[in-house]
């Protein structure tokens, strides 16, 4: 359990630190009032609806469809993805079959297609 709080502070603290340093924004809970792009949000809605279902695979193999779409709107997606799923419990996780390790290599993953890897690095261990 001490593990995991540790796990989900990191990941906060990496999605505030990117949000920052690429598109300028400071908040400590990045959510979909960030996105400007009304289709977009309206997007990444119908995936925490996955997420809410316990459909937490579909919801992150539907984002990576969309990511495939490369810009800077679909990252910034892709980063509050991660933090609403962050915000679930533990027991909401394991339920449905994932944990915050994968939500960190998705994490991982997502910056990397960005270039962003330098940030990763300094918060997750490899």
């Amino acid at each position: 359990m001490i593990k995991e709080d540790y796990i989900m502070r990191l990941i906060k603290e990496m999605l505030r630190t990117i949000l920052k340093l690429v598109f300028n924004i400071d908040t400590a809970t990045p959510d979909i009032e960030l996105l400007q792009d009304e289709e977009e949000k309206n997007r990444l809605i119908a995936l925490q609806r996955l997420i809410d279902n316990g459909k937490i695979d579909e919801a992150e193999n539907q984002l990576y469809e969309i990511l495939s779409e490369k810009s800077m709107i679909h990252l910034e997606m892709g980063l509050i993805f991660y933090s609403y799923l962050n915000d679930k419990t533990d027991d909401f996780l394991e339920k449905h079959n994932f944990n915050r390790e994968e939500i960190e290599a998705g994490i991982k993953d997502l910056i990397s297609e960005y270039g962003l890897n330098s940030i990763a690095d300094a918060f997750i261990s490899k």
